[in-house]
């Protein structure tokens, strides 16, 4: 997005706003060619529909439960209280459809989107076999949700998973980038951050250029911000003492295979070898694909 003539990657809460939605970034916003991510926020009883056009989605609560009505097909989602409280069922939207998300309670719901080719059939994602995964160790610790990883959930081009990161802790660390294609090395991946912060509070995001004029972002981030990555090291994200932080992390690429494959930043890789010394954080998990609340 730009303002300005100038490139924002920066957007805070409600910059994006529009019609339905309270966040809204697609490829045609974001100056790229396939990730997107909007949040519809629904009111008790209120109904919301999604016209998917070239894209996949995943209908993701954030807050409350909701039905996913697609063609013949009705999937109910528990949902949560809230992204700290515990993992989430999840229901995908293949492109070149219409589905109506209804919540009799109300909630906010993340809509996780790439264009892609193929169009695949409409599924529902238990919360029970989402994979929790511990990442790091000592205060890089944190916690990912791999609900829709590359190699835990079929989709054509999407990937998407959130990072819960206990206060005080950093994480998208050691900096890594996605922007260049070496086979079995780095993939080319297109990515949107979208943040909370438990009880309010800040956090902060790094993103610094890997090539001449690249993306450069030093954010002071709130709940309800984003962060577009089109190119670049990102990291590190880092939570304020006494404040989980959390994002949802929305990806695609336009490689032939559908893979996370990252490089680290050269000056910092070496901490992935303290890991093993230290013990991961024991506030982690802060919950479990069993808790879901």
């Amino acid at each position: 997005m730009s303002m300005r003539g100038q490139p924002t990657y920066h957007l805070p809460a409600g910059r994006t706003a529009h019609g339905p939605y309270a966040l809204d970034i697609g490829p045609e916003q974001a100056g790229w060619e396939r990730s997107s991510l909007r949040v519809v926020e629904l009111e008790p009883g209120g109904v919301h529909t999604l016209v998917t056009g070239e894209s996949e989605w995943i209908v993701l609560p954030l807050t409350g439960s909701c039905t996913v009505h697609i063609s013949d097909e009705i999937f109910e989602l528990l949902g949560r209280k809230s992204v700290f409280s515990g993992v989430s069922d999840f229901a995908y939207v293949p492109r070149d459809a219409h589905a109506q998300i209804a919540s009799g309670a109300g909630g906010r719901f993340a809509l996780a989107g790439a264009k892609c080719e193929r169009r695949l059939p409409a599924r529902y994602g238990p919360a029970p076999e989402v994979r929790v995964e511990l990442r790091g160790s000592g205060n890089c610790s944190r916690q990912v949700n791999n609900f829709a990883a590359a190699d835990a959930f079929d989709c054509d081009r999407l990937i998407a998973v959130e990072v819960l990161t206990p206060g005080g802790n950093w994480s998208s660390y050691p900096p890594h980038k996605h922007d260049e294609h070496h086979p079995g090395e780095e993939s080319v991946l297109e990515e949107i951050y979208y943040f909370e912060v438990a009880d309010g509070g800040l956090g902060y995001h790094r993103v610094s250029p890997s090539r001449p004029g690249g993306t450069d972002v030093l954010a002071e981030v709130r709940s309800g911000d984003t962060v577009l990555i089109p190119d670049g090291w990102h990291g590190p994200s880092i939570a304020p003492p006494g404040r989980t932080l959390y994002y949802l992390n929305v990806m695609a690429g336009p490689g032939e295979k559908r893979e996370w494959l990252i490089r680290d930043h050269p000056d910092h890789r070496w901490i992935r070898d303290t890991w093993p010394s230290q013990p991961a954080d024991p506030r982690l998990p802060l919950y479990g694909p069993e808790d879901q609340g």
